[in-house]
């Protein structure tokens, strides 16, 4: 046998497969082995339509583009004697052909390769494409001379070989997108209407176009003062969408240089001629790109995000999902409610340990700030503690240093159901009052804050309440002899439901401005000081720092609320001053110790609260990414990582999909089932003479 023969053979066996089974991989053989049937026949294991789409299109498989029975080109391409069935030997083929780098064209050509013989017959070619197109669908002139620079005209046609089939189908989606809109193009002015725009890219293009791009097509006319759509806007749309994978790889450059992980229309021309040779995109399809992305961010300065519902045809109209949704049916609402009380149970569980941290590393502080705060004399000789530095020091002294520790089991117990509540309310009140755009003004973030603030009040108080009067029992222990040492249960047992809520009014008070004053300062420092945005996560020591430069003025500006507050849930020692109420208490206070008296505790106060919250919040987010929720999806996953259904491309299922769009590259009702009564895809395998089905 001569190597011109060897050759050819390799060549023959490459683009039409061998009739010896390939190495399949365990995965692949489980998958054929869990979706084939016995064949009634020869007893054999084999898929059939059904069971290959089954095997080829997963259930999660999204169909609302292509259509499942538009699977069966696969099939065809599988079935390699063309008897209706595919073997475990055909199945070890056409798993090997996805494997190829260039398996989409080398699919396409197969289909078309009736004859199996390593070559297309234009005859072939218009029968299946005449079989397989829509019937109302823009026609498409073959004997038009672009057609005829590939194909030879009507009396010298030639056969297609592998490399020139795939050259014409690169460009076939441009052609037909010109014919159809000069055909469109009436009068011959160069313009059509935006709806006839739109009905071409959805019969040419719309597998290859997310739902945002679908829906916002009779918009491209905005990009220039006329009402119509010019062919250099049809040109430079096309062109767009044909290097998305180019355009991508830029906006990402440009998006990491950008300090807030947005960039402007200039940005990116500056980033595609740094890393095209020849400015590769134009000012009109630059001009495209960002109408589309930024339809809902009318400010020009887009990020990934802004882009994803562009680059991802995987993006997909939020009705449709809704829609989707509410017809899964009971199983499916189920799932999702399990999921919904999974994923609340979940971020409790970190709040309450993000909370009990917080909480811990700065209890000291709260011990010391509540003493302060309860000394009530203002002769300084006859005050027990001259500051917080002699306060701490004298609890050491007087309690040794569990002393510092004195109420912390039920601030540990109790911290649990306060930070669910605050952070649960606060992302929530965040999310309605935040607009279209992903954006919240200033007001409506205090707003959001403050009802938080206002909601944990319902276990804040009991909570300090029982707090404070063990930090104080203490320090009553050693001023007055015989005084008993009271437990937890005892206090609240003592003071009863009503007694628990005991200065709520002043809690309240106290813990609406904080968070109205913490959660944006919080929001804002972490994006306009430490730069945060969807691609920059910050570290562990930021969001402390953060965390605590944020607590300083909340904590600060509302100790008078704080001091009223814990003058009436501490229990009054005999001789000292008892208050009927908030406004009894301002005044009293103001009365007899002066203004300054508002702000007793109020460094102990920054101290303590400034890095409790700091630490809490820190902890949360790293507990969020260390510990992410099971079935979750991360945030770096939710922005594309490839302009084609993310990670899924490289699998076959992927490789299956991506094969279909460049056949339908010819026309969108490709492979489509027909009526009873026509000829459809069905009848194939009979009109070529193999078994059919």
């Amino acid at each position: 046998m001569s190597n011109v023969t060897v050759a050819k053979e390799v060549v023959k066996e490459t683009l039409i497969g061998s009739s010896e089974p390939s190495q399949v991989s365990a995965e692949s053989k489980a998958r054929f082995n869990s979706h084939a049937v016995k064949d009634a026949e020869s007893g054999e294991l084999i898929l059939g339509f059904d069971e290959f789409v089954a095997a080829v299109a997963p259930k999660g498989e999204d169909f609302h583009k292509i259509s499942r029975e538009q699977y069966f080109i696969l099939f065809r391409v599988a079935d390699t004697k063309s008897v209706g069935k595919v073997s475990f030997a055909d199945w070890g083929i056409f798993e090997n052909l996805l494997a190829k780098p260039d398996a989409e064209y080398e699919i396409a050509f197969r289909l078309f390769d009736v004859e199996r013989n390593g070559h297309i017959k234009y005859d072939d070619f218009r029968t299946l494409y005449e079989l397989n197109k829509g019937p109302n669908n823009i026609p498409f002139d073959w004997d038009s001379e672009w057609a005829k620079l590939y194909i030879g005209s009507k009396k010298n046609r030639h056969t297609l070989d592998y490399p020139q089939f795939t050259q014409m189908l690169r460009g076939l989606q441009g052609e037909r997108i010109r014919q159809a809109f000069q055909s469109f193009d009436k009068d011959g002015d160069g313009y059509i209407d935006p709806e006839e725009f739109e009905r071409i890219i959805l019969e040419t293009a719309k597998h290859k176009l997310s739902d945002h791009i679908l829906q916002n097509l009779h918009t491209l006319c905005n990009i220039s003062a006329s009402t119509k759509i010019s062919y250099a806007n049809v040109r430079a749309f096309r062109n767009v969408i044909g290097e998305m994978d180019l355009v991508e790889l830029i906006l990402r450059r440009a998006i990491d240089k950008s300090k807030d992980g947005k960039i402007t229309r200039p940005e990116f021309l500056n980033e595609a001629a740094t890393i095209t040779r020849f400015s590769l995109f134009t000012p009109m399809e630059a001009d495209v790109l960002f109408h589309f992305a930024g339809l809902d961010e009318p400010s020009g300065r887009l990020g990934l995000s802004d882009f994803a519902k562009v680059l991802d045809p995987s993006w997909r109209n939020p009705i449709y999902d809704a829609l989707e949704g509410s017809l899964l049916g009971k199983k499916s609402a189920g799932s999702s409610i399990l999921f919904g009380v999974l994923s609340s149970t979940y971020n409790f569980a970190l709040g309450s340990v993000a909370g009990a941290f917080g909480a811990l590393m700065v209890y000291p502080i709260d011990l010391v700030k509540t003493r302060l705060q309860n000394q009530r004399s203002a002769v300084p000789g006859q005050r027990l503690y001259k500051n917080s530095l002699d306060c701490f020091q004298k609890v050491i002294r007087n309690e040794g240093f569990r002393g510092l520790y004195s109420g912390v089991l039920p601030q540990l117990v109790g911290v649990a159901p306060e930070k669910a509540i605050k952070l649960t309310v606060n992302d929530l009140a965040r999310k309605f009052l935040t607009d279209k755009r992903g954006e919240i003004p200033l007001w409506a973030e205090m707003v959001a804050g403050g009802s938080a603030g206002g909601c944990q009040v319902v276990f804040t108080n009991p909570l300090e309440i029982v707090k404070i009067r063990l930090q104080i029992q203490g320090e009553v222990a050693k001023t007055v002899e015989g005084t008993p040492k009271r437990s937890a249960m005892w206090i609240v047992r003592n003071l009863g439901l009503v007694g628990l809520y005991k200065g709520a009014s002043a809690c309240l008070l106290r813990d609406v401005p904080f968070s109205a004053i913490y959660f944006p300062t919080y929001s804002h420092l972490k994006k306009d000081l430490f730069g945060e945005t969807a691609t920059n996560k910050l570290g562990v020591l930021q969001l402390l720092t953060a965390g605590a430069i944020a607590g300083m003025p909340a904590a600060y500006l509302t100790t008078p609320c704080d001091v009223i507050k814990t003058r009436l849930q501490v229990e009054a020692r005999k001789g000292e001053q008892t208050y009927n109420g908030l406004r009894d208490a301002a005044k009293t206070i103001f009365k007899e110790e002066g203004f300054t008296a508002f702000f007793k505790g109020g460094p102990a106060r920054i101290f303590r609260s400034s890095p409790q919250f700091g630490f809490t919040l820190a902890a949360y987010e790293v507990l969020q990414t260390l510990l992410p929720m099971p079935g979750s999806v991360p945030e770096s996953s939710k922005i594309p990582t490839s302009t084609v259904v993310g990670s899924l491309d490289s699998s076959p299922y992927g490789r299956s999909r991506n094969a279909l769009k460049v056949i339908l590259d010819l026309d969108e009702d490709f492979g489509k089932v027909k009526l009873p009564n026509e000829n459809g895809w069905r009848s194939l395998p009979k009109i070529m003479g193999g078994g059919g089905q």
